[in-house]
């Protein structure tokens, strides 16, 4: 990268030290030790250089440089610490960053956790110095190798370490409407792009993450340009510890799935609004607005004590804290006297109402924690199956969307031509070694393939007529292809099967709790029958309406696609399976089934195989 370099004299490699100013005070009690203190012991002002001074003290009614007194940052006349209607609970001693990192340093998370939940730091109080940077370091590990990669890459991008200007746009991932810099000076926001960039060059696949630019800009109000670094590096990186979403698929599932915490959990907020908008869509965008009533409209003091808990704790904090804010919404509006009361009746009057509401927030961010960890039966356990089976959800149905021809949604024409069907010679091959398909039974299957799969030639994996009724072999020959088409002949002549979208050695993945895969495959999948009739049973979810539950309208019963123990298989599940097959390949059932919702595929329930065919594609 390029531009115009501008002498810097903030923290370069090895140096992290911060601007040192005198602290506010926060009680009478402190007034008295701060005049009798001897004037050569000053103490750290929390904010780094990059932050605005006199921004900070038009917020807060003075400047944050001012000498202490009992008029600054607005204190009230009465003697008690107040900022911008925080108040401080005189029976709660709020911990210092040294006794905080002894907590650390003991390894003590539930305490950890707690102490930072319920302690009420100001935005102002001195241990912000040193508090991020403690929380960040149970997470941050070797940050000396992290210094040196950051500057080492800020010197092979840059060539200086001096601060470079006018370096061109942002990193593609960074929403353009979502650059809040809060009260970063205009080095800090230099700075912030930079390590933007620097992230963005080390974590290339990032395709979207709208929260991690303001997040950056708030962890630099309190850290130095590499601290801050390591600790958006780790954010990125954390596998166990969900902090920054990296796609729009990802950016879709958080928000869905706030959607349907939100409904369990904040019933009456959600149910209010629903009532009084009358429509699911409107009910949808407040909730795809969650990131800028939190990040945009917060109060800064509020959003400072929310950045506490989402460092240590992670997203999890976030679904609570808009849990809280809806909450609260939804009891400001029942204050209001009826005929004062907005009628949210339109997605514009909903929206600009709360955001409205979330920048004058009547409440302190106490009462905002208080209410967000008030949330009673809300577990982390909950929100993961919550996010993989809404990221599943919308994943098959994007699968499934796309796969379809006739989809109006996705307007895919079906071509007919030659290059997306089998080939001749695939065509004679398949007519010589199946002993389950005819030509016009091939093509009819073919048409109803995803319009990718078209492009590959088919081919023979597996049949029971040359490779036995051994589910063992059936698994060795399968099990690492993928797509594949299952086809099942009975003794009666009847023909039916599945098209799988995914290979059977997921069957052998573990889940997050270490346990054996139970179903998996996507919404591609579908079952079919040829003889006596061709009727093709796509997944429900395709065709599932829009709800104000969003994807839990497709419930769990109708996701089950593949699966397998090792000793039968079986495809579609739900009060019953679309087919499922023994261990010697010789007798199945089948039944109605909720991911299909196909009626038997055989007159029977019960049938015995003539013969079990399997065909994949060629160079997938």
């Amino acid at each position: 990268m390029t531009g115009e370099v501008v002498s810097y004299s903030g923290p370069g490699p090895g140096d992290s030290n911060s601007h040192i100013v005198e602290p506010p005070i926060e009680n009478d009690a402190e007034i008295g030790k701060q005049n009798s203190s001897p004037p050569s012991s000053p103490r750290r002002c929390p904010f780094q250089q990059y932050v605005d001074a006199d921004k900070l003290g038009r917020l807060s009614g003075t400047s944050v440089l001012d000498s202490p007194g009992i008029s600054s940052l607005g204190r009230r006349s009465n003697g008690r610490a107040s900022f911008m209607g925080v108040r401080k609970r005189s029976h709660l001693h709020n911990k210092t960053a040294e006794e905080v990192e002894r907590i650390v340093q003991a390894g003590k998370i539930r305490e950890l956790k707690n102490c930072i939940r319920s302690h009420q730091w100001l935005p102002f109080d001195c241990v912000r110095s040193r508090l991020w940077q403690i929380i960040s370091s149970v997470h941050v590990k070797d940050k000396a190798t992290m210094d040196s990669l950051y500057w080492d890459t800020v010197k092979q991008i840059y060539g200086t370490h001096d601060l470079v200007i006018k370096t061109g746009p942002l990193p593609t991932f960074v929403e353009p409407s979502f650059q809040m810099s809060y009260y970063l000076n205009e080095t800090g926001i230099q700075v912030a792009r930079r390590v933007v960039n620097i992230i963005s060059y080390s974590c290339p696949d990032i395709t979207y993450a709208p929260s991690l630019y303001p997040i950056t800009c708030l962890l630099l109000h309190y850290m130095s340009e590499e601290d801050c670094y390591a600790c958006v590096s780790h954010m990125v990186a954390s596998k166990k510890t969900k902090f920054i979403t990296q796609t729009k698929l990802h950016f879709e599932t958080i928000w869905r799935t706030s959607m349907i915490l939100c409904r369990r959990h904040a019933k009456s907020a959600v149910s209010y609004i629903a009532k009084q908008a009358g429509e699911n869509s409107i009910v949808e965008s407040i909730h795809q607005q969650w990131l800028n009533c939190i990040f945009k409209e917060l109060p800064f003091q509020h959003l400072v004590r929310v950045m506490d808990c989402f460092l240590f704790e992670g997203r999890k904090v976030m679904y609570r804290v808009w849990m809280a804010i809806l909450l609260l919404f939804h009891r400001h509006l029942a204050s209001l006297p009826p005929n004062n009361r907005p009628a949210l009746n339109k997605e514009s009057v909903v929206e600009s109402t709360l955001f409205d509401f979330c920048h004058n927030l009547p409440c302190s961010p106490e009462k905002l924690l208080r209410t967000a960890y008030g949330v009673r039966n809300f577990s982390s356990s909950e929100m993961d199956r919550l996010f993989i089976k809404t990221e599943m959800y919308l994943k098959s149905k994007a699968a499934a969307s796309a796969s379809m021809p006739n989809n109006k949604n996705t307007m895919i024409h079906r071509s007919r031509s030659s290059d997306v069907l089998p080939t001749s010679q695939s065509q004679v091959n398949i007519q010589m070694m199946s002993h389950t398909l005819t030509i016009r039974e091939l093509l009819t299957v073919w048409s109803w393939l995803p319009v990718r799969i078209t492009m590959y030639q088919p081919e023979l994996l597996y049949t029971t007529e040359e490779h036995g009724c051994s589910m063992t072999t059936f698994f060795n020959r399968v099990e690492q292809h993928e797509p594949i088409i299952l086809i099942v002949k009975t003794t009666t002549e009847e023909v039916f099967g599945a098209y799988c979208s995914s290979r059977w050695a997921e069957r052998n993945s573990k889940d997050c709790h270490g346990g054996r895969q139970g179903y998996f495959g996507t919404g591609e999948t579908f079952v079919f029958t040829l003889v006596p009739n061709e009727i093709k049973y796509p997944w429900v979810g395709i065709s599932a309406t829009s709800s104000a539950e969003g994807p839990s309208c497709v419930r769990h019963a109708a996701e089950l696609f593949m699966a397998s123990d090792g000793h039968m298989v079986t495809v579609g599940g739900g009060k019953g399976q679309a087919i499922w097959i023994d261990e010697n390949i010789r007798y199945g059932k089948t039944d109605m089934c909720l991911t299909f919702n196909n009626p038997p595929l055989a007159s029977t329930s019960d049938f015995e195989i003539k013969v079990l065919e399997v065909y994949g594609f060629q160079n997938v």
